[in-house]
């Protein structure tokens, strides 16, 4: 049986390092793309230490003929296979809507929606050529009900929890499972500095490494459709996240509006 391999962005800092260590260990072929060279530098030399090999490249994950060369360049060894993928790649920019500068929250969006949509989309032949492949969204607990200052932030989960509902059932066909990740804060370098209501109100009880271990449960979980009708496409990772999306599922939208106005202190 083939190696299986999986594909992750923005995999030379916090989450997407964890996962990609935790993948290498848990014996996937991994690649580990992002802009920052040498994050991902320090990322195949600490895998290595272990006796574990990671490939590494630079993507810009906004950039789709970047995406075409690198999943060419990495599923080669495997005929064309590609068994997982994981869009983590995102930017966070927090405060008050009107305060934080347009390009920033226009480079959100460019990030966090543009380059998962590239991904999707691209992967996609190498995806459907595999048995039983999955796709990964790191989607957010901000997308249950958009957050005062982190506005643009959670727009862009929301239209990555819209595309991973979307693929999950259209690529049903194509024997390709698609989830999405919802984790609550996580304290990585995106949360330095940020100051909000919503994070004083709730804290930041989530690890990287948290979030990594989820990621892995739920892609070794059942993967064909007839085992994953009843399923969501949704994981929420931690105690507050799966409190949150359980209440949101049965609680009208004035409550959910009232209950967000006192967690973000609006």
């Amino acid at each position: 049986m083939p190696t299986p391999s999986v594909v992750i962005t923005g995999a030379a800092s916090g989450i997407g390092r964890a996962t990609a260590l935790l993948f290498a260990r848990s014996g996937y072929r991994v690649g580990a793309f992002d802009v920052d060279e040498t994050g991902l530098a320090s990322l195949a030399k600490e895998s290595a230490k272990s006796g574990r090999q990671i490939s590494t490249g630079i993507l810009d994950v906004t950039d789709a003929d970047a995406w075409q060369t690198r999943l060419a360049e990495f599923t080669e060894p495997d005929d064309g296979r590609l068994t997982i993928l994981i869009n983590n790649a995102g930017l966070l920019s927090s405060g008050r809507f009107a305060d934080v500068p347009l390009a920033a929250q226009q480079r959100m969006v460019d990030v966090n929606v543009l380059g998962t949509l590239n991904g999707c989309h691209t992967a996609f032949p190498y995806l459907k050529g595999t048995p039983n492949a999955q796709v990964v969204n790191l989607c957010s607990a901000s997308a249950i009900y958009g957050q005062p200052e982190l506005a643009t932030y959670g727009a862009t989960k929301f239209a990555v929890r819209g595309l991973t509902e979307a693929l999950d059932l259209e690529w049903r066909a194509d024997n390709i499972r698609v989830a999405a990740m919802w984790p609550l804060f996580v304290d990585t370098s995106m949360i330095v500095g940020m100051d909000t209501g919503s994070t004083r109100s709730l804290g930041v009880h989530l690890t990287a490494e948290d979030v990594a271990e989820a990621i892995l449960e739920t892609v070794r979980g059942p993967s064909h459709w007839l085992a994953t009708l009843a399923r969501s496409a949704h994981r929420p990772v931690g105690l507050q996240a799966r409190a949150m999306f359980s209440l949101a599922a049965i609680s009208p939208s004035w409550l959910l509006r009232v209950i967000n106005g006192r967690i973000t202190k609006a």
